[in-house]
């Protein structure tokens, strides 16, 4: 039940000669602190229009307002009338709502099973699978799940970074000082060696640099030797990039790459010659665009493509394909002009749906206060930091549950589940500055203390032998409310999270959760009051179906013991 919504209808019966429901809706607040209620009603709007004290006005509305039974009392208190919920009726029936619909609570249906496609991970081949990486891909995970939970279709898109003139680089690389048997016994980590040097090369010879585009140029010209190492490097590339998803429980619909829309990119080029919207700027083709932003780039002046012609292509591919109502992006705040000029050159090519085109911004991972940076080999290896973590988890099993049967498969759950909340917990926007330390710790605001909250409340259950059902739900103990305006709030966190495309609002939400209910375990002896016993039970199950949900969204699995 949306209780804003039951408030305002209580209180449009008294002021609709003044104000619309919706109107009332939306100014109804939550009180800054829990004393003074569950919900606020300002009225110094409504001073204009009585032409009264805002305090008066509060005073008369709570003499006069009839309450319905989901409600206790109302006290007018400085311009506000604050609204106290009826404890047992609300919690009865919100234990019974979460309750009755399981994993289900919480849907919301605003979708209408439209598609989302959401382009997220994106890696480059031939390059090792970095901490860097993790952000867009544990971002994107999350949105594609609340965007499901919310009742749209989404496709998940993993568009590999595995064209460019990085790859002539690393085939002039390879054969000026590869050797094919190293490259076989450990790929990633002799491709980007090979890297590595050919920059570190690169400042003294700059020949090197125009070897590289001469080979690149090749590939795009389907030389044969050039596409024979490209997909050789590809191939390794793929078969790590697998080992490290199926870890983090990430999966794709689609794992076309740039190199898939190679022979798209010329209709594109047709279709804004024949618009009349190519131009031609130092031998190179671009599209100006209006809004004080630079032309794009569409073909260098050798001829070969660039990110912007694949994009165009990948976006009007995606379209046609998929009939998206949205189409998502979860790349770094550094690409942000590029996704400018790219929305713009499909406003302009005349395609409406370009509307539905988001950019998902999010800052970097920082080491020592830096960018990591592949070219200079300073990266932190993302598969040897989850392993890390697991190996801390196993150890801290080993200290604290010996006994426990699925060591293995608790300090996988446990290990990543830390990896990937450091990460969402953080607002996508802010930088992050890598430390294993933190990241690891399994105190405080991390996932290792959600997935202990709900270990603790399956054994609560399991002690007091709970069996599910409808009767004896309601609490009016003061120590549980907080947990039943937690477990309310859970519907509208999921909307908000969605719309403002922002998992950290989940993440702070099931640490809420998980910190009432750590306090009310700590003051409240939940199996030894018979009376109360399964209303608590009941509550300490609610609590257990929604942080268990509330990890699946943030793509963390929730382990019954640790």
């Amino acid at each position: 039940m949306d209780y804003k919504d039951a408030l305002a209808d209580v209180l449009y019966g008294q002021l609709k000669d003044y104000m619309e429901k919706s109107k009332l809706k939306s100014m109804i607040e939550k009180p800054k602190f829990e004393h003074m209620g569950d919900l606020a009603f300002p009225c110094f709007e409504l001073a204009k229009i009585y032409r009264k004290a805002p305090q008066t006005i509060a005073l008369e509305i709570t003499q006069k307002v009839q309450l319905s039974n989901e409600f206790q009392n109302a006290e007018a208190v400085n311009g506000y009338v604050n609204v106290f919920l009826n404890k047992r009726e609300v919690s009865s029936y919100i234990i019974q709502e979460v309750i009755s619909k399981k994993e289900k609570y919480g849907d919301v249906n605003i979708g209408d099973q439209e598609v989302i496609t959401i382009d997220f991970s994106s890696p480059n081949i031939a390059k090792p699978f970095s901490m860097g990486h993790l952000r867009s891909t544990v971002i994107g995970n999350a949105i594609a799940l609340i965007s499901e939970k919310c009742g749209y279709k989404p496709i998940r898109i993993n568009h590999l970074g595995d064209w460019g003139t990085q790859f002539g680089k690393l085939i002039v690389a390879y054969k000026l000082w590869g050797e094919e048997q190293k490259v076989k016994e450990n790929p990633i980590k002799e491709l980007l060696k090979l890297y590595v040097q050919f920059h570190e090369e690169a400042e003294r010879n700059a020949d090197l640099n125009d070897q590289g585009r001469l080979w690149f140029k090749k590939l795009e010209e389907g030389d044969e030797e050039a596409l024979e190492l490209w997909k050789w490097f590809r191939d390794e590339s793929l078969e790590e990039f697998s080992n490290i998803y199926k870890l983090l429980g990430v999966s794709f619909d689609s794992t076309h790459g740039e190199a898939f829309y190679n022979d798209k990119m010329d209709q594109v080029v047709q279709i804004l010659e024949e618009k009349k919207l190519l131009k031609e700027s130092e031998g190179a083709k671009v599209v100006v665009i209006d809004n004080d932003l630079p032309p794009c780039l569409i073909k260098k002046k050798d001829g070969t493509t660039l990110y912007a012609t694949r994009d165009l292509a990948a976006a009007i591919y995606r379209h046609d394909t998929y009939q998206f109502v949205q189409s998502l992006y979860i790349v770094g705040n550094e690409q942000t002009l590029h996704f400018k000029q790219l929305f713009e050159v499909l406003q302009k090519m005349g395609y409406t749906w370009h509307e539905g085109l988001k950019h998902i911004p999010f800052g970097m991972m920082l080491k020592d206060g830096k960018k990591m940076s592949t070219r200079k080999g300073k990266v932190v290896l993302l598969e040897q930091v989850l392993m890390d973590a697991i190996n801390l988890a196993k150890n801290n099993i080993i200290d604290k549950n010996p006994a426990l049967a699925s060591k293995e498969i608790v300090a996988r759950q446990v290990g990543v589940g830390a990896v990937i909340f450091h990460d969402l917990k953080n607002d996508r926007l802010n930088d992050i500055e890598f430390s294993l330390e933190d990241m690891l710790r399994f105190e405080g605001e991390t996932g290792p203390y959600v997935q202990y909250t709900h270990a603790r409340a399956t054994s609560i259950l399991k002690k007091g032998n709970y069996l599910e059902s409808n009767d004896q739900l309601a609490l009016s103990d003061n120590e549980a409310w907080p947990i039943i305006t937690n477990l309310m709030a859970f519907p509208n966190v999921i909307t908000r999270a969605f719309n403002d495309c922002d998992p950290s609002q989940m993440a702070k939400y099931v640490l809420d959760l998980s910190k009432a209910f750590n306090k009310y375990y700590g003051s409240v002896r939940i199996l030894d009051d018979q009376e109360q016993k399964q209303a608590r039970l009941s509550l300490v199950y609610a609590v257990q179906i929604v942080l268990k949900e509330g990890l699946r969204l943030l793509g963390i699995e929730a382990p019954k013991e640790m």
